[in-house]
């Protein structure tokens, strides 16, 4: 793990800790049952019915989607790099009684931590940016998805993260930042979280980098993985300043923006059976 990677590790330590009891993840909701599934509909739609089935959610944070796919009934297996989160995952299946395994590791060393393939590995949501190679994550989770089993990604589009998305209006598109993969990371201070703007983290730094919707797809493809399907929305989860928020909770262009912009999409990639011998 180099420099970069630790202070990104820092960071998701420091804000596991103000991530757990924020009103963003209302932790208590799931805990009583109130909002037991932290899943978005399209996703429980694209992904089907996993009762049964082995699931490893990579980059999990502290694991409530996790859990949520084992309330659907999934066999699940969650993994991160950050300490904090992993034992606040444990901790939270732990007092739910929910079934899950919860793994510490570095997703590029994860096939040397973790032994097995799934049926379904899943991630999403504010995931690729954090990570210097995509051609080395897609062979990392390409690895763990077994024949006839697919691996389902749902993510900021790239084509959104090339706009400024801080101190802009409402349908202000201002070009910024990269849309292709690029070496030295974009470095930032950190000022609260995306959960709770005003909490303390004095100090910290975080570091990313953009991604192609083509490499991604490609480095799926190299991997050994055929895409099944690629879909692009017109909505955000979360709020970007030259977006608004609908009345569905989603942030949208603004009502009368000339043209269209992608802004979120899902992929699913699935590993062929191996053909029966002869």
């Amino acid at each position: 793990m180099d420099d970069a990677l630790r202070a990104n590790r820092d960071l998701w330590n420091a804000w596991t800790e103000i991530h757990v009891g924020s009103a963003f993840y209302n932790v208590e909701s799931f805990r009583n049952g109130q909002d037991a599934i932290r899943l978005d509909d399209y996703e429980r739609e694209e992904v089907g019915p996993v009762a049964g089935k082995t699931l490893l959610h990579v980059q999990c944070h502290f694991g409530l989607d996790t859990l949520s796919w084992a309330r659907l009934g999934a066999i699940v297996t969650g993994a991160d790099f950050s300490d904090a989160g992993i034992e606040a995952a444990r901790a939270l299946a732990a007092e739910l009684a929910i079934p899950a395994t919860f793994v510490l590791s570095n997703l590029y060393d994860l096939p040397a931590t973790l032994d097995g393939q799934f049926d379904i590995v899943y991630t999403s949501k504010g995931v690729l940016g954090w990570l210097p190679d995509i051609v080395g994550w897609a062979q990392v989770v390409a690895h763990f998805v077994k024949p006839g089993g697919f691996f389902y990604l749902t993510e900021i589009h790239p084509v959104a993260q090339a706009f400024e998305t801080e101190g802009v209006t409402p349908g202000e598109l201002r070009l910024a930042y990269p849309y292709w993969s690029h070496r030295e990371p974009l470095t930032f201070e950190v000022h609260g979280s995306y959960a709770d703007p005003s909490a303390p983290t004095e100090g910290l730094v975080e570091h990313g980098w953009d991604h192609s919707l083509g490499e991604i797809v490609t480095a799926l493809i190299d991997a050994g993985l055929r895409i099944e399907f690629l879909h692009e929305f017109d909505f955000v989860d979360w709020p970007i300043d030259y977006l608004v928020r609908n009345d569905d909770g989603r942030w949208r262009l603004p009502a009368g923006t000339a043209g269209q912009l992608p802004l979120f999409f899902s992929l699913k990639a699935s590993r062929p059976e191996s053909p029966t011998p002869a």
